[in-house]
This record gives structure tokens, C-alpha cells and sequence, in this order.
């Protein structure tokens, strides 16, 4: 059995669709085994035994869009490659805290690659650490006690689409030991 993270977007959890009883029971519903969430921001864990992963997320699209009418998006990560994210530990010596964020954003398209320098209005901001191929993200720093740090997201979206999802790193790491 195969262990998979679907890190879906634009959940609002006052919507009580995207509830985490609702969202367990859409990945119940596909017969996904040992179904759970982390978190109340659209992080589900399960086991399957399917290995196609661009299946699965439109698989579980269809599902969430047709029972809830969730139409945001979902990626998709194996135990292991958020394993492997967090021992690489690509933030060494940063603390994740409440004007410093550490981010992770995951790409649909793995393919997409690191991004460009952030542009100069968002360079005060925004620090790019790495791309993780593997698990397909995009690592950034953001200071919070900067204006603008809202623009990143924006940013994000013109180099690589709306197929893209950010959590914070602390939500990366607690994604990753529910796996």
C-alpha cells in the first residue's frame, strides 16, 4: 500500500464542504484507505495501491468537484518524496515564526523548475532558497514585517499558473509525520 498526501487548494475551512470530515469522506467514497487530514487548511493522507499520481489528483479532483463542488485543485505527494523534503532540511538554522515564514510551494507540472528572481518590488520580501525536484517545490523565505509579501502568491501564479499550492513549512513537516 502506497501512502500519498493530497494538498488541495483554495479550501476554506468555514465552508462546511471543506470540512474535514466532508473531505475524508470524498477519499473514503474512492476506496482510499487509512483516510485522514492534518490540519484544517485542505491536507488529506491515504493509502492506495495506485502509483499513477496524475491520475490520482484528477481522479480526486473530479470526486471534490462533483460532491462538494470543491474546483480549486489537488496535488498530490508520496510518503516519500515529502520524506525526503523534510530531512534535507532546506531551511538550516531558520525558524518558521510570525513575520518570518517559511513556505513551500508545490507545482502540478514538476517540470516547471525553479523559478526566475522574485522581481524587484518583492526582493525585500521574498528570498527563493531552492527548488526540491523530486517533490516538485518551490522553497522561499517571506518576511511578514515587509508590505507586500501577499504579491509572492501573485507572482507564483504568473510563472507557473493556478496549479500551484503553498503550505508553510511547519504544515510541510506535520503533513509529512501523518504520513
Amino acid at each position: 500500500m502506497n501512502r500519498y498526501a493530497a494538498l488541495l487548494r483554495g479550501i476554506m475551512p468555514a465552508n462546511p464542504n471543506m470540512r474535514g470530515e466532508k473531505l475524508r469522506g470524498v477519499f473514503e467514497g474512492l476506496g482510499f484507505a487509512s483516510v485522514g487530514s492534518v490540519l484544517a487548511s485542505g491536507n488529506v493522507v491515504f493509502g492506495c495501491a495506485e502509483t499513477d499520481v496524475p491520475a490520482l489528483e484528477s481522479r480526486i479532483q473530479q470526486a471534490l468537484n462533483a460532491e462538494l463542488g470543491i474546483g480549486g485543485g489537488t496535488i498530490v505527494r508520496s510518503r516519500d518524496e515529502l520524506r525526503e523534503l523534510v530531512d534535507s532540511d532546506p531551511f538550516p538554522g531558520l525558524t518558521h515564526g510570525r513575520n518570518t515564514y517559511l513556505t513551500a510551494t508545490f507545482l502540478k507540472d514538476r517540470a516547471g523548475g525553479a523559478p526566475p528572481e522574485p522581481p524587484a518590488a518583492l526582493a525585500a520580501a521574498v528570498r527563493i532558497v531552492g527548488y526540491d525536484r523530486a517533490a516538485g517545490a518551490v522553497l522561499a523565505v517571506i518576511d511578514n514585517s515587509v508590505s507586500g509579501t501577499t504579491n509572492h502568491m501573485t507572482w507564483l501564479e504568473t510563472v507557473y499558473g493556478k496549479d500551484i499550492t503553498t503550505r508553510t513549512w511547519l504544515t510541510v513537516q506535520k503533513v509529512s509525520a501523518k504520513l
